[in-house]
């Protein structure tokens, strides 16, 4: 005992704690300087060509004018007449898209976690599987079925005996909101089925237990834990229906014309790329908005699903 109690025991003993203490600090900043590296090389390599200076091109782009430095695209865009027209025709598809979309998003997830059938896992994956469906074969299932020369509409006509075929609303706004409704309803499901599995389900018990009712218990016990997870997959509905462009191309008319088609057509039909430029720009202000609301959301689903357990 004496000789690991004495000072050169003590001292030794100082050195090995001392050594290994800056071997982990130097191996901690060896670590951090990779990161370092890694994230450099990551921003420059990958996200630079890629996804950096493509958006410095649209920004320049789009504040380029006659005579270099510029804000007459953006003058030109908001001034123009038709703008307002498609930015509320924009809005109204939006919102009467996304809003459906999410109610019925809701409301499946609710029936698949609360009111379990036989296949319910197999549609629930069905339902993971659609998300990776294109949007334009959606739109092109929906002509095939319930166009003026689809399946279902022909069935009708010849079941009825009528002259014309009764199904004929889908290149426009209903067919529009139809067929966006059908693929981005699946966007809110898993969200939403993932905010349910946080709930305990002793309180849903004890409330009815108490003589809650169904609307009561939804509304008092299950969306006070669950709407950070509801919010932030209607959030993202929101933010995939802003951004559609396969749809709005296969079933809108002449007439249905929204900020990405106005865009798109500015570009190729009448090569105005600065004015183009600056609706993209504007785009993707609105795009950038809701993703921040959106991770803003998440980190609180995340943040009460944490408080919960």
């Amino acid at each position: 005992m004496s000789s690991l109690s004495s000072p050169e025991a003590l001292a030794a003993l100082d050195a090995r704690r001392a050594a290994t203490a800056a071997a982990h600090a130097a191996h901690a900043r060896r670590r951090e300087r990779a990161a370092q590296w890694h994230l450099v090389f990551l921003t420059v390599i990958v996200l630079g060509p890629l996804v950096i200076y493509p958006l410095v091109r649209l920004v320049l782009l789009s504040l380029t004018g006659v005579h270099g430095f510029s804000f007459h695209a953006y003058a030109a865009f908001f001034q123009n007449p038709e703008t307002r027209g498609v930015v509320g025709t924009t809005l109204g598809v939006l919102f009467a898209s996304a809003g459906l979309a999410s109610v019925l998003g809701v409301a499946l997830a609710s029936m698949l976690f609360f009111k379990p059938f036989p296949g319910a896992r197999l549609v629930t994956r069905f339902l993971e599987l659609f998300v990776a469906f294109p949007s334009f074969l959606v739109a092109f299932t929906l002509i095939f079925l319930y166009g003026s020369q689809g399946s279902v509409s022909i069935g009708l006509q010849r079941l009825f005996h009528l002259e014309q075929p009764p199904l004929n609303f889908l290149f426009g706004i209903g067919g529009v909101i139809l067929a966006e409704v059908v693929f981005y309803a699946p966007f809110v499901v898993r969200p939403t089925l993932a905010s349910f599995a946080t709930l305990d389900m002793r309180l849903v018990e004890a409330a009815k237990s108490l003589g809650a009712n169904g609307w009561m218990v939804a509304w008092r016990v299950i969306l006070p834990i669950a709407w950070p997870g509801i919010a932030a997959g209607t959030i993202l509905c929101f933010l995939l229906t802003l951004n559609e462009f396969g749809i709005l191309l296969v079933l809108g008319s002449a007439r249905l014309i929204t900020l990405p088609v106005a865009i798109y057509s500015s570009a190729t039909v009448d090569l105005d790329l600065p004015t183009a430029a600056a609706g993209a720009v504007v785009m993707l202000a609105m795009s950038l908005s809701l993703y921040a609301l959106y991770r803003r959301v998440n980190r609180r689903k995340h943040g009460s699903a944490g408080n919960g357990r």
